[in-house]
């Protein structure tokens, strides 16, 4: 709530002060009775509502005016109806009694002014004039909740500028579209301001976190001045008397992070400059808080807009799979051409696209991450741009490991895990489980972002024993008709040699793993299971992927109906350190891309039975009963024997959750 001062009255002389309407002023009746008197009446101009509190009336005389005592308890408050026409037009008339016959009195002449910061509080997409004085101090979760909301400016609407547009002075009408606004209603005497003064400002440590730009609407077209921002904390605002509008536009500078909650506060004092020998006093003081919307990521089964992909010599049957499938889904295929992907074809392990969103704006933002390899440049050449923002964490210790790429970074659908809700889903990181020397872990200052957005807490699951180490490697998620309306896809090795036991039961032992790969070794399956090292290797790795099994339940709130193993074998391969680490043993099919119900899966070149993959076939009879369909991609050569496949050559923009950020219930 808005704050004012307490007034001190004067008998036999008239005091002069200000209320601003919406506001209750308190007026020190007992500190400003003369000695030796014991009670008071008062009476106000029509404009003013008196309050006594916490007090009954010591005598009602017959005219209805009462008499009050003075105690020290007593507490007499002012409200104004309307603002002023002339200073000091409402007049309250203190009247105290005591030894003398006659009572001395006390006049207080009063300037109602209105003055009130206005902003998308109930988060409607529209700033309107609050009707009486609402608190906009707090900031508040849930579908009930209240508080304005701030999107940070991260897109460059300008082609020629070189940087995002919060770092730009220059403001466009596309800029207005992304801020905040926020209105400033004056209305007071003519005069009013020849001895008062409105400063708009924020606290010190938050002045690099917002810029305010204050509209000229007198120019046209009109103009924007910055008010606040770094190293401006404060500015004297210059108004006229009388009726007027003034409309302020916000936008943030920063993403909540480990040091940043997120929330910023803008303040409006009044300030009595009447003395030219002392110094300004403060008068009344109005606040509004904003919250930095979060970086939000989007889960597998939100519907698809974009498919990325990069264009390499050795790529074009991949690609026109690829574009085949993104036109099933209907939705487009944006290829990074040959020279802007400098050999790196890995478009998942180097972003993550996501977006952000206010009740007036909702902006899809690329979060860069810190690998600098090949495709470093992408997304800030290539997809930073008008309405596509961009964000980055540079990690300020510690060395950039292969935990640091994206492919170590997805997000599952939507949750309920016990009682608590997580409409927006829960961010999957991979992690070493437990430190030692070798041990890897993603950086500190990703951590730390993607915690402090807080509506997709994040979840650590155990990745350090892949080769790479990315969670794309053994987990997926696709839509499912089920109670939580998706399906968690795991790689498993129990069930790639159940299958394969299966099939040597019915005689067909022989059939070939590989066939039709050019210069690969084909493998039986009778060789293949009784690989005694293959299978060591396989018990360690379940055992791995059991272990994050269990987190996903706990953490995701998640059944065994829920899930659904995927056959896949691993082999353990000596990393640069000489330590074992795991590898895909023929493509990764839970390495898929999912758009909708269409999913593009690594082809896994499993052995042929009765003119059919086996793999693909079990594959199919586990996903197409859930209204899904199945086309497997080759892309052995071009990415899985580089470690990785369909899903880590790819990455997706989707559609934005319907469900509104702000209404989570943390």
């Amino acid at each position: 709530m808005a704050q004012g001062t307490v007034i001190h009255v004067a008998p036999g002389q008239p005091t002069y002060a200000v209320c601003v309407l919406g506001t209750e002023t308190q007026l020190d009746v007992y500190g400003s009775a003369p000695q030796g008197y014991t009670s008071f009446s008062i009476s106000a101009s029509p404009g003013v509502v008196v309050d006594v509190a916490h007090t009954r009336p010591a005598k009602k005389n017959p005219t209805g005016s009462s008499k009050w005592l003075l105690n020290p308890g007593l507490e007499v408050s002012l409200k104004i109806r309307a603002a002023s026409n002339s200073t000091g037009d409402q007049k309250v008339q203190i009247s105290y009694y005591g030894p003398e016959t006659t009572a001395v009195e006390a006049l207080l002449c009063i300037t109602g002014v209105e003055i009130s910061l206005s902003s998308d509080i109930t988060r409607t997409g529209k700033t309107k004039p609050p009707r009486g004085r609402k608190d906009q101090r707090t900031w508040t979760w849930g579908p009930r909740g209240q508080g304005a909301i701030l999107l940070v400016n991260c897109d460059r609407d300008n082609p020629k500028s070189s940087t995002m547009d919060f770092k730009d002075d220059h403001l466009d009408s596309n800029d207005l579209k992304e801020m905040s606004l926020m209105t400033l209603s004056t209305k007071t005497p003519r005069d009013f301001f020849s001895k008062h003064q409105l400063v708009l400002h924020v606290a010190k440590s938050e002045m690099d976190k917002v810029r305010v730009f204050q509209a000229n609407v007198d120019k046209q077209p009109p103009t924007y001045s910055m008010v606040l921002g770094p190293e401006h904390p404060s500015q004297a605002l210059e108004l006229l008397g009388g009726q007027h509008r003034t409309d302020f536009y916000v936008e943030g500078l920063a993403f909540p992070d480990a040091s940043f909650p997120g929330l910023i506060s803008l303040y409006l004092s009044l300030l009595d400059t009447s003395s030219l020998e002392l110094p300004k006093a403060l008068v009344f003081q109005d606040s509004v808080v904003f919250r930095v919307a979060p970086w939000i990521m989007t889960p597998n089964t939100q519907p698809p807009k974009e498919v990325y992909v990069c264009s390499l010599f050795e790529n074009e049957d991949f690609l026109k799979s690829v574009a085949a499938l993104t036109k099933k889904a209907k939705c487009k295929l944006m290829v990074c051409a040959k020279e802007e992907s400098r050999d790196d074809r890995w478009m998942q392990d180097e972003m993550e696209i996501g977006y952000i969103q206010a009740p007036h704006k909702t902006l899809p933002v690329v979060f860069d991450s810190p690998r600098n390899r090949g495709l470093k440049d992408f997304p800030v050449k290539c997809m930073l741009g008008p309405d596509f923002g961009y964000v980055t964490r540079v990690p300020q210790t510690g060395r950039v490991t292969d935990l640091d790429s994206f492919g170590n970074l997805e997000v599952s659908p939507p949750v309920t895990v016990g009682k608590k809700e997580y409409p927006l889903g829960r961010i999957l990181i991979g992690d070493s489980g437990y430190p030692s020397k070798e041990s890897q872990e993603m950086n500190q200052a990703l951590q730390d972002f993607l915690g402090a957005q807080q509506v997709q807490a994040p979840v650590k699951l155990y990745s350090d024993w892949l080769s790479v180490g990315h969670v794309d490697e053994f987990l997926s998620f696709v839509p499912g008709f089920c109670l939580q309306g998706f399906r968690l896809l795991l790689a498993s090795p129990r069930s790639c040699y159940k299958l394969f036991q299966e099939q040597l039961k019915e005689g067909h032992g022989e059939a070939l793993l590989f066939q039709g790969v050019k210069n690969k070794a084909q493998q039986k399956i009778k060789d293949i299971l009784s690989n005694k090292k293959l299978r060591e290797h396989n018990s360690y790795v379940e055992k791995c992927i059991d272990w994050n099994r269990e987190v996903l339940k706990r953490e995701l709130g998640l059944t065994e109906r829920d899930i659904v193993d995927i056959p896949q074998l691993f082999k353990l391969q000596k990393g640069i350190k000489g330590i074992l680490k795991a590898e895909a043993f023929f493509p990764n099919m839970v390495n898929m891309l999912v758009l909708g119900k269409h999913l593009g899966i690594p082809k896994p070149f499993g052995p042929i039975i009765n003119g059919r993959c086996c793999l693909e076939e079990k594959v199919r009879s586990l996903l197409e009963p859930l209204g899904l369909h199945c086309t497997f991609i080759d892309d052995f050569y071009t990415y899985h024997v580089q470690q990785g496949d369909v899903h880590c050559g790819t990455n997706v923009r989707r559609q934005p959750f319907s469900f509104k950020w702000w209404h989570m219930v943390l």
